[in-house]
């Protein structure tokens, strides 16, 4: 006699031992991934990890490289890493998604889907991430890059740098300040904060505009969750859109070993809602993102994940000639009125870029090369480097502006440009950095100190670090605040030699705007 059936709890067993170890493996890998990402944040601070080791990360990032290839018409050798999620895509479809994104991860972590009962939105919603793919690449052919502050790591790695680390160190010091006179405490808070500043946290807080801008739109994110899991991997992200057209040739897919009965267990827990009843429970390669969780909850064994050379179907929400000529569309209609902007005409006079940024590409580091990842400003030791609100216009949003009054380009860092993901700030090396001019120092004889007031003031003066010195004294004898003849040193500008750091309008003592300003 032939051995009995096996039971479904049987069946169950088996297939956890087929599929447990791969769900396991992924989430070992997805978490490790995760946990390398936020080490290579936690070492770009100053002084720690070279440039070229903390921007791996953007790196790897397909979408950004290809769209900086689009819009400055070069291609670097560091670049060539993002070949290699090109390579994995094609092989294993959307595995980036699925096993390596730090923001899928995050999502993942956050889970609010748990919480809710509301049915997904029609997969026709799909189209938005293709439509602002197309949009983003059309744009990078008229040397646009706005549009990548929707990139999905540049928006984690954005937000850590502007919002969420600021934030937790100021929760921090809080906690500290608040523990700290307990007698019993007191120590090991030294201890604490010894280890921790300045290896996870700054010494000193930092501070930048609109973190809570910044915050809101990363928890509006991730509260799309509400709608359906993965809601921005679904329907929004653009990398994901990017990874997904070139799932459609990838090598290992999900498949059915034969007809399902239909217990729906896959569909319920498919994290993007690819599994599709009404077709079989098959599923888009293009928006599968290989979790395998599918292949652990199959009752009958039925999910392989195995190799076929075929091209993927077309569904009605992947984009089609219609969805590319209205993207082109929207394009060229926005980079018109970007250009048609006054800042487009001329820079506002108090606009500083990074060091050699002007040098090397005169049309402005916003127009063709800046990818708004953020890692100069986060590498700034000063915090003098925030990211662009208006000041170059809608069109310069993201990109890095010096902001002296906030914070200088200090004389011996050139950190910006060695982290630069994709040289638009140029890696110079320091003695090259300190030479070049971001811009010129005026001093308004109205608000200082010395020339208005007639008090001793030469801060600016001692703090400038050009060598031979862009602020000189001159002696004079002047009408004092008490109405006596006093000798008084009043600083002037040595404009040949101001190469614009910054350093004498941050530290100048008048309140407001400095009696010192840098402009462009």
């Amino acid at each position: 006699m032939g051995a009995p059936p096996a039971s479904n709890a049987t069946k169950k067993n088996r297939r956890v031992l087929r599929g447990g170890p791969w769900v396991a493996a992924r989430k070992i890998v997805q978490y490790l991934a995760f946990a390398v990402f936020m080490a290579l944040f936690i070492g770009s601070r100053q002084g720690g990890w070279a440039g070229d080791i903390v921007n791996i990360p953007m790196r790897l990032d397909p979408l950004l490289i290809l769209s900086h290839l689009l819009a400055s018409r070069t291609f670097l050798g560091g670049s060539s890493l993002a070949l290699i999620i090109v390579l994995v895509t094609l092989l294993f479809g959307r595995a980036w998604c699925g096993w390596l994104c730090p923001l899928g991860t995050t999502l993942d972590l956050v889970a609010l889907h748990r919480w809710s009962r509301r049915p997904a939105p029609p997969d026709a919603w799909r189209r938005v991430k293709y439509f602002l793919l197309l949009v983003i690449l059309a744009a990078a052919l008229f040397g646009n890059l706005t549009l990548l502050f929707l990139d999905p790591l540049t928006i984690l790695l954005r937000t850590l740098t502007v919002s969420l680390w600021p934030a937790a160190n100021q929760a921090l010091t809080a906690l500290e300040t608040a523990l700290y006179p307990v007698p019993f405490l007191s120590e090991p808070i030294s201890s604490f904060d010894a280890w921790l500043r300045p290896v996870l946290m700054p010494l000193a807080p930092v501070y930048y505009r609109d973190t809570v801008l910044v915050a809101a739109f990363f928890v509006f994110l991730i509260a799309l969750d509400l709608f359906a899991s993965r809601f921005w991997c679904r329907y929004l992200c653009p990398l994901g859109g990017l990874l997904g057209l070139l799932s459609k040739l990838s090598i290992f897919r999900r498949r059915l070993v034969q007809e399902c009965k239909g217990c729906t267990l896959c569909t319920q827990l498919c994290p993007t809602g690819t599994i599709d009843p009404a077709k079989g429970y098959a599923s888009d390669p293009g928006e599968c993102t290989m979790c395998l969780d599918c292949l652990e909850t199959c009752p009958r064994d039925l999910t392989t994940f195995s190799p076929k050379l075929s091209f993927a179907r077309w569904n009605d929400y992947d984009p089609k000639r219609r969805d590319a000529l209205m993207a082109i569309g929207t394009a060229i209609a926005g980079v018109a009125l970007y250009r048609s902007d006054l800042f487009a005409r001329r820079d506002p006079p108090t606009l500083l870029r990074p060091p050699g940024v002007l040098d090397v590409n005169p049309d402005s580091v916003a127009l063709t090369k800046c990818t708004r990842c953020s890692e100069c400003i986060r590498v700034c030791p000063t915090n003098g480097l925030q990211p662009a609100v208006l000041d170059a216009g809608v069109e310069g949003l993201g990109s890095p502006v010096l902001i002296p009054r906030l914070g200088y380009c200090d004389y011996s860092c050139n950190a910006c440009g060695q982290a630069c993901p994709v040289q638009a700030i140029p890696p110079l090396d320091l003695e090259q950095k300190r030479l070049q001019v971001i811009g010129k120092a005026y001093i308004d004889e109205n608000r200082c100190i010395a020339w208005s007031d007639h008090i001793p003031c030469i801060v600016c003066e001692e703090m400038c670090p050009v060598p031979r010195k862009a602020i000189q004294l001159e002696d004079a004898d002047v009408w004092g605040p008490d109405g006596t003849r006093v000798q008084l040193q009043l600083p002037h500008v040595l404009r040949d030699l101001c190469i614009g750091c910054g350093i004498c309008e941050y530290k100048c003592p008048v309140a407001g705007d400095a009696a010192i300003r840098i402009y462009g």
